[in-house]
């Protein structure tokens, strides 16, 4: 048995660190603790202050193991197998903040981390882990008046079905029956449902906080299931948008307007929507312009001024992306749209890409420009 002495230890260490800093990096802080989205009572996954992740999956008869996660993550990570039959492995570099998917794959298998909360994604229930932000103050749950979050059921003759869609209704909306209120038809991106901007978002949080703020003026927000995903990952051009459009216009909005207290008017009525969900809200705000007044592209693209050219003039068109993604040409589409007339604004979510967090940012900027 080989016996090391504290002095012996410190050396290694020293050592470690020493090479640590010939290469460039920086020593992993061992002050990981329990993602904040772990199944209850679950220790794995684990995020330390820096942003690394770390993993503990049980598969004592597997012969490998990795982890496939997002941006971050540096596009897998290894897990190495121990004794007890555990593997284990942190991420090779720091992530961006916010929320992630990842998914386990052990010998070859595809399978969600029994320590951490599922969410819908690509098309599938993933596992989620969320790395704490700077920001986070702005989506925290907080001792608030909170709005509501409600499942509706609407028919839709189109596709013969009843379609869901959850609503947030703003706090007081049950006491104060007289009053009505402006709406938002919030899409998810692609692979994803109608689940994704709460429980991904954290829309409602948003909303409540700024609303406990006093920096919003209290609106309703409508999350549908966009349609997306009988589209295959790289055939998005062959998505046609008449489907949804007509599940949007002809019946989702008219069910809103019928069942809760809306301003039923294009000034009261925007449309938002992230990555192929601001694909959608640019094909269908340009075919009904009379039916929107806001427009927000979140990473989903932009407008120009010839888009908008002879069409009912927007209140506002919202442009935002990641620092990573590609904020030139947000910032270029803006600058058009000014130039032309059009009262526009652009955000730049600072380092992060194609993500959660640049469009929980990017919420939290659109939501005080709408129905002004």
């Amino acid at each position: 048995m080989i016996r090391y002495t504290l002095t012996t230890l410190f050396a290694f260490a020293l050592a470690s660190a020493a090479c640590l800093a010939q290469a460039g990096q920086t020593a992993i802080a061992e002050d990981f603790k329990p993602s904040t989205l772990n199944q209850p009572g679950q220790e794995y996954p684990q995020v330390n202050s820096q942003g690394y992740a770390r993993f503990r999956i049980h598969a004592p008869k597997a012969d490998s193991v990795r982890v496939s996660l997002g941006l971050g993550g540096r596009g897998g990570t290894i897990l190495t197998k121990g004794e007890d039959g555990f593997w284990i492995g942190t991420t090779a570099g720091p992530m961006d903040e916010g929320f992630h998917y990842y998914n386990v794959t052990i010998d070859g298998g595809k399978f969600n981390d029994p320590g951490a909360l599922n969410f819908y994604g690509s098309v599938r229930w993933e596992s989620g882990i969320e790395i704490p932000a700077h920001d986070q103050d702005f989506y925290a749950l907080k001792d608030v008046p909170h709005g509501k979050v409600e499942q509706i059921l609407f028919p839709s003759k189109s596709t013969q079905t009843s379609r869901r869609a959850f609503v947030y209704t703003p706090p007081g909306y049950d006491k104060n029956t007289s009053q009505k209120y402006p709406v938002l038809y919030l899409q998810h991106g692609w692979g994803e449902d109608e689940t994704a901007w709460s429980n991904q978002g954290r829309a409602h949080l948003i909303m409540d906080n700024l609303i406990a703020e006093g920096k919003i003026k209290p609106f309703i927000i409508v999350m549908t299931y966009g349609m997306t995903n009988e589209v295959k990952w790289g055939r998005i051009r062959d998505f046609s948008i008449e489907p949804f459009q007509t599940v949007l216009i002809d019946e989702l909005i008219p069910y809103v307007d019928s069942h809760f207290r809306t301003l039923a008017n294009r000034d009261n009525r925007a449309m938002a929507g992230l990555s192929m969900g601001g694909m959608e809200t640019k094909t269908i705000t340009l075919n009904k312009p009379d039916v929107f007044g806001y427009y927000g592209l979140l990473s989903g693209g932009v407008y120009s001024p010839e888009d908008l050219n002879g069409k009912a003039k927007p209140k506002l068109v919202f442009l935002s992306c990641g620092s990573k993604e590609r904020p030139d040409g947000v910032k270029k589409a803006v600058t058009d749209l000014k130039a032309a007339g059009y009262n526009s604004v652009s955000y730049i979510s600072e380092n992060t890409a194609h993500e959660f967090q640049t469009w929980r940012r990017s919420l939290h900027q659109l939501a005080p420009l709408l129905f002004k």
